[in-house]
């Protein structure tokens, strides 16, 4: 059957890959990869009938990954950590290349594939930076909304490296080539910007009009993929031009919808990707200059891991931050295999230098799961070993700390309870350690303690042994629950309200004592519930009595 029988051969190892790597809590593209090396040079290829039909179907991923890359990019996200997401990555990219390029070239390497190897260990994991966070119910947390906007830009520092880096090796003919790129890549984006902006809109609301999904998905596939080709035949990236129609898609109003019928697609030729990715890697290489491979690791790992935590410091993130930076930042990620796959195809790198580069993001990866689970205890050994700075408080009178509420976290949630209770004439002092949302909230006149709720000195400085109540207002279900199981030992009468996102969390509240516990996705549930009862015409009472049983339905 030829590339049929090769994809339904890839799709089915991809799925064994992906089960395994999601049992052991692994990323899922660990487990493409994992598939790829089994079926190319494990079992010698012999079950691949061609595998060069399948690294020309992967860059068809490629493409779709910064197609969807640009659909999903929002400079609305980038703007409370603007400083050290515009500025400090690309002081840190360019640091790593400096130190990874210089440490490879001591061991006798060509400068010019010292540099690729520094591009491509030099960015991070976006997938599995965001699982690990996600895992450890960090998201949402200062640290994490720093790790996600540094990343954000190193997924755009892959575009100009895909231009430049194939043009090193002819350095020696002088730097036109690589200013004809960059101007063409300005002429490019300002055409599409003026163009694009004009007629995609139009054209997706023409389409949307048919009230076809079909159409709309090709609509949208063709965009991408259309505006690459084109990008690739004036002599630019193919990936390049595949993203930039995405970044144009963002600015309309079916971006979501665009964004939602792609994301399938993408996978599946993601999956394609990263299995060929696995099937260029070389295990005798690996095994022949093991200790090459774990040193390179190590140096890669704890160099990127000093210069994140120092970046965050230099940028005035304090705390946990530099620590939980460090730890959870320092692999190298998926982007260093579309960027060694580039270096192949285009014979800038030898076969030994992608297997290095692919070996030393594997392991980085499978490393960061663990690494990160150290932040909270390290974190803990060195609060006890230095004294305690002073901590931060904003329009907090002695009046405020007694008979009053603390909040822990002004998102969303924590506004409207702050907002309402002060209305009604109660005292609140909430505690925040995002410094966007502490400004808008100080700004407001809401008296504020900077710092980490889950810290028993930050709780101190708000007053807790004199509060009347304690809202818990945080998604995160490590900072909940280290915020309730402190103020249950200190104030075993205090009532707390608490925010839980999953029936685990509330098990575990409900192990400390704490049953006054609110779920969001079931308290939605019960009040369309609600609403929908009373349309119908229930009478008052016999609502109050289905909610009642639904609530007690969905707690057991």
């Amino acid at each position: 059957m030829g590339i049929a029988s090769d994809i339904a051969i890839i799709v089915v190892a991809g799925l064994a890959g992906g089960l395994l790597a999601q049992r052991l809590r692994q990323p899922l593209i660990l487990g493409y990869i994992l598939a790829g090396v089994i079926l190319g040079p494990v079992t010698g290829g012999a079950l691949i009938s061609d595998p060069h039909d399948i690294e020309l179907l992967a860059e068809v991923g490629v493409a779709l990954l910064l197609f969807a890359l640009g659909i999903e990019f929002s400079l609305k996200e980038l703007r409370p950590v603007r400083a050290i997401a515009l500025v400090g990555t690309p002081i840190q990219i360019a640091v790593i290349i400096a130190v990874t390029a210089g440490l490879v070239a001591a061991t006798g390497w060509a400068w010019d594939e010292a540099i690729w190897m520094g591009a491509a260990v030099s960015l991070s994991s976006t997938m599995v930076v965001l699982k690990t966070l996600q895992g450890q119910g960090r998201v949402g947390t200062l640290s994490s909304r720093v790790m996600i906007g540094m990343l954000l830009v190193q997924d755009l520092a892959v575009v100009p490296m895909l231009i430049l880096l194939p043009r090193l090796s002819n350095l020696q003919a002088g730097l036109g080539d690589v200013a004809w790129a960059l101007g063409k890549s300005v002429i490019f984006i300002a055409l599409m910007i003026v163009v694009g902006s004009r007629i995609i809109p139009r054209l997706m609301v023409e389409v949307s009009k048919w009230c076809s999904r079909e159409l709309f998905l090709l609509t949208v596939t063709a965009l991408g993929l259309g505006i690459g080709y084109a990008t690739y035949e004036v002599g630019l990236s193919f990936a390049f031009g595949a993203f930039v129609a995405g970044l144009v898609l963002s600015e309309s109003d079916h971006n979501h919808q665009a964004l939602s019928d792609i994301i399938p697609l993408r996978d599946i030729f993601g999956l394609l990707f990263f299995a060929s990715v696995g099937m260029l890697l070389d295990p005798v290489y690996v095994r022949e200059n093991l200790g090459l491979v774990l040193g390179m690791a190590a140096a890669i790992a704890v160099t990127k891991g000093v210069v994140f935590a120092v970046l965050s410091r230099l940028f005035h993130y304090g705390n946990v931050v530099p620590l939980a930076m460090g730890l959870t930042m320092f692999q190298s990620g998926e982007f260093a295999f579309v960027i060694g796959k580039v270096g192949i195809k285009t014979g800038s790198i030898e076969a030994d230098t992608y297997s290095l580069i692919l070996a030393v993001t594997l392991i980085t990866m499978f490393l960061t799961p663990l690494v990160s689970r150290a932040t909270a205890p390290i974190y803990a050994q060195l609060k006890k070993r230095r004294t305690s700075e002073p901590l931060r408080t904003i329009n907090v009178q002695h009046d405020d700390l007694r008979d009053h509420v603390i909040i822990c976290g002004t998102g969303r949630v924590g506004r409207s309870v702050a907002w309402t209770l002060r209305e009604r004439g109660h005292h609140c002092v909430a505690i925040e350690i995002d410094q966007h949302r502490l400004e808008d909230c100080s700004e407001a006149g809401l008296p504020m303690v900077y710092g980490d709720a889950s810290h028993p000195a930050v709780l101190e400085a708000a007053g807790l042994d004199h509060a009347c109540l304690l809202v818990i207002t945080t998604p995160a279900p490590v900072t909940a629950l280290a915020v309730a199981r402190y103020a249950r030992q200190r104030r075993p009468e205090l009532h707390i309200v608490v925010r839980a996102e999953s029936a685990d969390v509330v098990r575990e509240l409900e192990a400390l004592g704490v049953f006054e516990v609110v779920q969001p996705q079931i308290e939605a549930g019960l009040e369309m519930l609600r609403q929908s009862l009373e349309h119908l015409g229930a009478a008052e009472g016999e609502v109050r009595q289905l909610l009642g049983e639904a609530r007690l339905t969905e707690a057991t």
